[in-house]
């Protein structure tokens, strides 16, 4: 038997499509029957990656007993977080009102009102059982006081970020000195020794290090580029790092960076390309470029649909167990390797009993193969090439095990992020490979996630659910990337045309921010307005950055108001503490000197624009044309005497045109 989630495209919705459970997506028909009945909703949200998901899905929702509880006293719903982020942003925010830690799978009992008045995240069977019967007696005996407690909560969520933290604009963004208060501030939560921020469990979080990488490009500050680079090398080198098959996973469980949650996620794998391919421009580190390589590698392999998009996820789980796709057994290891066991064995730190549980053992460095080598006195001719041969035959062996579910539906944000590392890392490598693949995930939103001017947020055979603020921030930000590293109009048009539908559909003008669902969108029980990151950096600061770019690009001045307005407004939080609104201070690093606008024009423009994009300069937007371009900043600027032409420019003023890289990176050295 089927419930009502058999009609869905979700991976994650399709899994419960045949729970005892009689489950309905969210939507009118799961709302009318709630208030028809007079049933409280009990809301379950979660994502196909999730371990803890399918856990309390074996347990509890598969459970019959369980199940007959559940359909007879609520109207139960799924959503899949991923496809409505809007959904989990409001409810998570209900449940930590109510003092409970948030995490996925995330329960939220409502009102037939869509309401919230209690909340938790996974339980055991037998404890959820006694919960749900808890529930409906406080339902039919205690409905006032859950109509208050639900009245307190609803109030909560629609009080405006603004209100909530006093947000206002400042006269002026942040100099270069106010932006080392922030920095000092920002560092007393570094790890000095493993790297990342002083916590566990440790995730990447890339708008931390894309801060550090422009805060250093500012001022040149020494531990800067310090931590970036001790804690780059960490996750490159451990175990959320997949070493046989590349990409990372979404965060390591212990503050080493060795056992991972084994899940891998678009989104952190699109903004890690992004981070380690400016690393890589900044210092040249042959460690990033192999990693970049590895996981370019790895989407194309394995994340690509046949018409150019990306899948969202891989599970943690296969076979029921978590990691057990990663990780290996001695004998395994043995049996594969021969005689190279020993010495792999050692160096890795792999054992009989195991490194991590179970007698599995996980690949995890904390220095470079050769570095561990001498320090267990191995002497290993030829290491990185034996090495790399090894790994090789690990993947082999690796691709006969029973692969990890994979989440296939692709979403806009996600995939703009991936397409936006993607072109960060042509930036910095130069590999046409790299360049081919984007321009073809950019064709794939263009042509699939579109529709009639407006960005879509999932696609799986159609496109469904109109985009969020994150979808078009990220799109946003990946054409006018790709433009840049193209010279094709086509892309910094389409930008265009989705920032300016955002700004009519989203933007609050009186606050300043965008909201985060479109405003023609289904109405929720509150609008959220979100302003600080996480694992993936706040839409609104997203867009702000995007919005810089583009305005810069396109002398566009209502874009580069916005941007700064916003940016402006956030300046008592950033200079509270910065590490959880990062990606405004690395726009406030921008910001504290001015955007070089440069201008090529000529028949080598694409060798030039090559040329300069090897090197790490965060704060430029780059145009270009073997002929004319039709953007406002290149208007009258021709090749001169036929040669290529560079122009340097800075708030509109040029300095005089040059003919080769090398004399505009000393323009822009001058400038600096």
């Amino acid at each position: 038997m089927a419930n009502q989630l058999i009609h869905e495209t979700s991976p994650y919705l399709l899994q419960h499509a045949h729970n005892p459970v009689d489950w309905y997506p969210w939507g009118d028909e799961a709302l009318a029957k709630a208030r028809s009945q007079k049933k409280p909703i009990l809301v379950s949200i979660g994502y196909s990656a999730c371990h803890w998901c399918h856990v309390m899905e074996r347990e509890s929702f598969e459970n019959e007993a369980i199940a007959e509880i559940m359909n007879h006293d609520f109207v139960c719903i799924k959503v899949d977080r991923e496809e409505r982020p809007d959904i989990d942003a409001i409810y998570m925010d209900a449940v930590q009102a109510m003092g409970v830690r948030g995490g996925w799978p995330l329960n939220v009992f409502l009102l037939e009102d869509a309401r919230p008045f209690y909340g938790l995240t996974y339980l055991p069977p037998a404890n959820w059982a006694q919960l749900l019967e808890s529930i409906r007696d406080a339902y039919s005996g205690h409905y006032e006081e859950l109509k208050k407690s639900a009245d307190g909560f609803t109030e909560n969520l629609n009080l405006s970020e603004v209100q909530k933290y006093g947000l206002s604009a400042e006269s002026a963004s942040l100099s270069a000195e106010e932006l080392d208060l922030v920095f000092d501030r920002l560092k007393r939560h570094f790890d000095t020794e493993k790297g990342g921020m002083d916590r566990a469990p440790k995730f990447p979080m890339p708008a931390i290090y894309k801060f550090l990488l422009r805060y250093y490009d500012l001022t040149q500050h020494p531990e800067a580029l310090q931590q970036v680079e001790l804690s780059l090398n960490r996750m490159a080198l451990g175990g959320i790092y997949d070493h046989v098959g590349g990409g990372w996973a979404r965060y390591s469980v212990d503050d080493e960076w060795f056992i991972p949650h084994f899940e891998k996620m678009l989104y952190d794998n699109g903004q890690l390309l992004s981070l380690y391919a400016e690393a890589f421009a900044l210092t040249r580190n042959p460690l990033y470029a192999q990693r970049i390589h590895q996981t370019v590698a790895w989407l194309e392999r394995e994340m690509q649909s046949p018409e150019g998009g990306f899948y969202s996820a891989l599970d943690a789980d296969s076979e029921g167990e978590e990691g057990k796709f990663y990780t290996w057994h001695m004998a395994e290891l043995q049996q594969v390797l021969g005689e190279d066991a020993d010495w792999f064995c050692r160096l890795y730190g792999f054992s009989a009993h195991g490194n991590w549980e179970h007698g599995q053992n996980h690949l995890h460095l904390t220095e470079l193969p050769g570095a561990t080598a001498k320090a267990k006195g191995l002497e290993i001719e030829n290491l990185d090439e034996r090495l790399s041969d090894i790994l090789q035959r690990l993947f082999k062996a690796r691709e006969n095990r029973v692969r990890p579910g994979l989440d296939d539906k692709i979403l806009a944000s996600w995939n703009g992020l991936a397409l936006r590392g993607l072109t960060d890392v042509y930036k910095a490598t130069q590999s046409d490979s790299v360049r081919e693949l984007a321009i073809r995930n950019a064709g794939f939103i263009r042509e699939k996630l579109i529709v009639n001017g407006r960005l879509m947020r999932t696609y799986k055979g159609e496109a469904r659910i109109p985009g969020f603020l994150e979808d078009y921030a990220a799109v946003i930000d990946a054409f006018t990337a790709l433009y840049q590293v193209t010279f094709d109009e086509q892309w910094v048009d389409l930008a265009r045309q989705l920032a300016d539908y955002t700004i009519e559909h989203f933007l609050d003008r009186e606050e300043g921010f965008f909201v985060f669902s479109d405003t023609t969108a289904e109405p929720l029980i509150a609008r959220k307005t979100e302003l600080f990151d996480n694992v993936i950096p706040a839409s609104n600061s997203m867009l702000a950055h995007a919005l810089f770019q583009l305005g810069h690009l396109l002398d566009h001045e209502i874009y580069l108001t916005l941007a700064r307005d916003m940016a402006k407004k956030m300046i008592r939080l950033i200079t509270n503490d910065a590490q959880w609104v990062a990606n405004w201070a690395a726009l406030h690093c921008q910001m504290a000197s001015p955007t070089a606008e440069i201008v090529i024009i000529g028949p080598e423009a694409e060798a030039f624009r090559k040329d300069l994009d090897r090197f790490f300069i965060p704060n430029k937007v780059v145009l270009g044309s073997e002929t004319v371009s039709s953007l406002p900043l290149a208007e009258g600027k021709v090749a001169v005497n036929g040669k290529t032409t560079v122009y340097v420019c800075f708030d509109k003023t040029c300095r005089l045109p040059v003919h080769s890289v090398e004399e505009a990176m000393r323009l822009l050295q001058d400038a600096g």
